[in-house]
């Protein structure tokens, strides 16, 4: 987010000191979006694995007494194959004619940090991808599973449940890693001209739990394989008995 400022009070201010206050978070509201405004660009950027959006807190970006800034959509990019979210083209573009990035003394670093996950939001995408399909692919082979019932067909899922395991179990410790070293990159050097970042913890969350549904997925059909192992071995005995019996 650019140019967020938070003022907190304890409960036991008085009420002069809260009038203060909230005379102090109107005039830093005015200020700061001001400065957007003169500046062209948007309260905050949202990245996300396709596309990003942009748009602006209500009803301010300064957080006030009762409630924190929501946060109001304005416009998101065109959803993109192997998309990655670089701040700084962004923002050089909706600055107004004139204005450059070195204007704002944007940071060398953040540009650094930027470049450095590229290739890795690339390879990111392509594991995504496959571990959908394979999740996808998984799905239908269970229902049949179901109703077929043999070694064969467990064996098959789970050997597409473990495609799918692994390709989202390193997608996930790739954004990850990715999304906790670009925000500590921009935290550490963009506070001084105002940008913050936050992570995605919905996002980190959502990627994580998928990888582990499919964990035990795969661990079901482990289990299924082990125990038609069984069964068959146990088949073959009974099969062994009665040929030795006959014979």
């Amino acid at each position: 987010m650019l140019g967020r400022t938070t003022l907190n009070i304890s409960k036991s201010s008085s009420s002069f000191l809260q009038d203060i206050e909230k005379s102090v978070q109107k005039e830093v509201n005015s200020v700061v979006g001001d400065v957007a405004k003169a500046l062209n660009i948007h309260d905050f950027y949202s990245a996300h694995v396709l596309d990003y959006c942009e748009g602006y807190y209500t009803p301010g970006p300064v957080a006030n007494l009762t409630e924190d800034p929501s946060k109001n959509v304005t416009h998101c990019s065109n959803r993109t194959a192997f998309f990655h979210f670089d701040p700084s083209l962004v923002i050089q573009s909706e600055l107004k004619p004139g204005v450059k990035l070195t204007d704002l003394k944007w940071p060398r670093a953040i540009q650094d940090g930027i470049k450095a996950i590229v290739l890795a939001s690339k390879v990111m995408f392509f594991l995504y991808c496959i571990g959908v399909a394979a999740t996808g692919l998984a799905f239908i082979g269970a229902c049949l599973g179901i109703f077929a019932g043999s070694r064969l067909s467990a064996m098959v899922n789970l050997m597409v449940s473990m495609i799918a395991v692994l390709a989202l179990f390193i997608a996930s410790c790739i954004s990850t890693g990715a999304i906790n070293q670009l925000c500590d990159t921009i935290n550490e050097h963009g506070n001084d001209i105002g940008v913050f970042a936050d992570k995605g913890n919905t996002f980190i969350g959502m990627t994580w739990a998928a990888t582990v549904l499919v964990m035990l997925a795969g661990a079901v059909w482990t289990l299924e394989v082990i125990r038609g192992r069984k069964q068959l071995k146990e088949t073959q005995r009974e099969l062994e008995e009665k040929q030795s019996q006959l014979g």
